[in-house]
């Protein structure tokens, strides 16, 4: 296992860190797979009272006695956003109390994911701050599934000490945010890569082939764990056998191989080819939509479909508009009216709503929910 700085906290953790919305079957798999991560030398575990139960079983795991010491082991838990500071100071007590625990090393405002989210932190902040003060919470960060707008506004109110966000090969949307967080000395830490990040533990065949001889998970995981900028990784196991796989690769930071790199050019290359004239390029000039389809995600959706053959990802995440809220905004592609507001904003010039049109026939199903819900 390699550790990283974790940005002005200092804290030095684990490239990758046990993320714990999966591990609810029971107190006693949540307390294998915590045990398990330790021993792999895991030491930094993410949890949220909005997961479940999660936060109770990691008390008891706590209670129970844990194979390293309590100044070594990093726990971050997540509060919603609040414009109450009193509400958010409850919060805490809230969780710290579940967690079996004096005081948090890191807490996150969870899902600062619209412009008024960041203004409720903003208000309900003394809260938080009269924690810090008296030791009840030692570093705050924020995590967010917000537009790239809204994650720079964030970071720019140089309130912040960490970011968790979405930041992957297929996704790097978000590249401006990872770079400012490193200029401003933040922590980086990256929510969900092997699920978020294209379900790379169950890929496609063609997905396969075109990274032969790296799995696409281990791929995208060399992907970040390159990137020095990062800190740490989120991995999400169910139980403790979802651990042995990914952390084979928790030694290898080093920069990018001859051969990493020939399998990226050729993922690019297969993107060019299969979308020719109707690839996206995600440059997002197409928004604001009159009927509020994200028609950058949607195409990204497509992207991946027909070049990858990431046909289940697609549906997966195409599912979640209109059934996540501002966790995943927009409607689906099916409400759009032809209005032509886009076209003329588009460098390719692509044909938007025929390609929206298309792209719900391919990934429409059933609706689906977040994880925890």
């Amino acid at each position: 296992m390699r550790y990283r700085r974790f940005g002005k906290t200092n804290l030095h953790l684990s490239v990758f860190s046990l993320g714990t919305m999966r591990y609810l079957a029971s107190p006693e798999n949540a307390n294998l797979t915590i045990q398990k991560a330790i021993a792999l030398g895991i030491n930094h575990i993410e949890t949220a009272p909005a997961y479940g139960q999660s936060e109770s079983f990691l008390g008891c795991a706590i209670l129970a006695g844990l194979s390293i010491e309590r100044s070594q082991l990093y726990i971050t838990t997540k509060i919603l956003p609040n414009a109450n500071p009193d509400q958010l100071e409850k919060q805490i007590d809230q969780s710290l109390e579940r967690l079996n625990l004096d005081y948090l090393d890191c807490l996150a405002i969870h899902g600062i994911n619209t412009s008024e989210h960041l203004e409720q932190t903003l208000q309900g902040l003394s809260g938080v701050e009269k924690a810090i003060a008296d030791g009840r919470v030692h570093h705050l960060g924020f995590s967010t599934h917000a537009p790239l707008e809204v994650i720079l506004a964030a970071i720019k109110t140089d309130l912040f000490q960490f970011v968790n966000l979405h930041y992957y090969y297929f996704f790097q949307r978000n590249a401006p945010a990872i770079e400012l967080a490193f200029q401003k000395d933040m922590g980086i830490f990256i929510i969900s890569p092997g699920d978020k990040g294209g379900q790379l533990y169950t890929p496609s065949e063609t997905l396969k082939t075109l990274c032969d001889p790296i799995f696409p998970l281990t791929l995208t995981y060399r992907f970040l764990l390159s990137d020095s900028r990062i800190t740490t990784l989120s991995l999400g196991a169910a139980n403790p056998h979802e651990l042995d796989e990914p952390l084979k690769v928790a030694d290898q930071d080093g920069e990018l191989t001859s051969e990493e790199l020939a399998i990226f050019e050729r993922l690019n290359t297969q993107k060019i080819e299969q979308l020719g004239t109707d690839l996206c390029s995600q440059c997002y000039q197409c928004l604001p939509c009159p009927e509020q389809i994200n028609i950058p995600e949607v195409l990204r959706l497509r992207n991946l479909t027909i070049a990858y053959e990431m046909t289940e990802f697609g549906k997966y995440r195409y599912r979640m508009f209109e059934n996540a809220g501002h966790w995943f905004p927009g409607r689906k592609a099916i409400h759009c009216t032809d209005c032509g507001d886009c076209l003329p904003r588009c460098p390719e010039q692509l044909d938007i709503p025929t390609l929206l049109r298309d792209t719900h026939e391919r990934l429409k199903g059933k609706e689906g929910r977040r994880l925890w819900e």
